[in-house]
């Protein structure tokens, strides 16, 4: 018999990890600078809290992520409360309850973790952060433009290169085939070969839409050829209004920023649980997880809403490393005033907490590049 190891206290449970000073520091920034392109647009910030009670933050659109939410009983109440998966639903909830009575449009944003029972965009992935924006009240391609164009505003303050938006109407695929008279098995049977994007699979499936339903699942790609194949198909009336939607919500983002990368799926659903118009999955060149994805839903007390969530992890990624402060070490005896006036310029200063020997291989050990010397500063090598 031998005795378990002795345990690790940097070990932590799978999926969560520690940042350490650079990628903290960046990602913090990096939030900060998406938060005040979203304000400059007149977003107010809203932070819910991370525990609610389970009925309230799993009802309404929270109930697509009820089996992403970790839960626990609150030991004063005894009722269950659930870890938020994603940040949304909470901010539908505010807009509903404690906003009720705010003007609309109603533009609020917000930043913060989330923690997923399961994995998130890469399996590592189960404490999150997200940043976004919802625009609650108007139902208009000209809502759903704002969303995009400030989302492509926030990444291009952060560096991000070779951003596109892929656009989709998730319940254009389902309100086509239930145009079809299929049968559950059929329908079924439809929708995953729609969703694997098995063109084989749909021609034998589809039936009579199986011309259509070929030519949508081919036309994904650039947004001009994607809409001018959509344009030309025969479709039912219902099923033609959900693509005129689309194709007024990619004029309206065209006009607002021009020179935009978009693309359009149009047999795209997976993924889109409580959407209800156009949406959107944010990438950029060379990274293959999207840096965020958001869309059309319906908020609660049925208010139309459209919003956009990016996750700071991917962007960070995605964009260019950011230069740090420079450290400048004060050692002991250091005018306070001169020390005041270092940081108003943008330096990071390092203390000396005692009398050292060698200054300059003080400072160099606490990674400093400058030292504070005759009332200036002086490079240290």
């Amino acid at each position: 018999m031998t005795d378990d190891p002795p345990f690790n206290p940097a070990l932590l449970p799978a999926g969560f990890v520690d940042l350490l000073p650079t990628d903290a520091e960046a990602e913090a920034a990096g939030m900060e600078d998406l938060m005040r392109v979203f304000a400059s647009h007149g977003y107010s910030r809203v932070r819910p809290p991370l525990l609610e009670f389970e009925e309230t933050l799993l009802s309404g659109s929270g109930a697509a992520v009820a089996e992403q939410a970790f839960r626990l009983m609150d030991p004063d109440t005894r009722r269950m409360m659930a870890l938020r998966p994603d940040i949304t639903p909470q901010i539908a909830r505010i807009a509903a309850t404690r906003m009720a009575d705010a003007p609309r449009p109603l533009r609020l944003s917000y930043a913060g973790p989330c923690v997923l029972a399961g994995g998130g965009a890469r399996e590592s992935d189960r404490q999150i952060s997200q940043a976004g924006i919802e625009l609650i009240g108007p139902d208009s391609p000209q809502a759903d433009a704002e969303i995009v164009a400030l989302g492509a505003e926030g990444l291009a303050v952060l560096g991000v290169p070779g951003v596109s938006f892929d656009l989709t109407m998730p319940s254009l695929v389902p309100a086509l085939i239930g145009e079809g008279g299929y049968g559950p098995a059929d329908r079924q049977a439809l929708m995953r070969a729609l969703d694997r994007k098995d063109s084989a699979a749909v021609a034998r499936l589809a039936g009579g839409l199986a011309p259509v339903l070929t030519d949508m699942l081919h036309a994904a790609g650039p947004a001009a050829r994607a809409l001018e194949v959509l344009g030309a198909l025969s479709l039912p009336p219902a099923v033609r209004a959900l693509g005129d939607r689309l194709a007024a919500t990619v004029a309206a983002i065209e006009a607002r920023v021009p020179g935009i990368r978009l693309t359009v799926d149009p047999v795209e659903f997976r993924g889109w649980r409580y959407h209800t118009g156009v949406c959107m999955t944010v990438y950029a060149h060379g990274q293959h997880a999207e840096l965020g994805r958001g869309g059309r839903y319906i908020s609660n007390n049925d208010e139309p809403a459209c919003g956009l969530t990016l996750r700071p992890e991917a962007l960070l990624r995605a964009a260019p490393p950011r230069a740090g402060r420079v450290r400048v070490f004060l050692p002991a005896g250091t005018d306070p005033a001169f020390a005041a006036r270092l940081r108003a310029e943008g330096y990071v200063t390092v203390d000396a907490l005692a009398q050292v020997a060698d200054p300059d291989a003080e400072g160099r050990r606490l990674d400093c590049a400058l030292i504070a010397s005759g009332g200036g500063v002086a490079a240290l090598d």
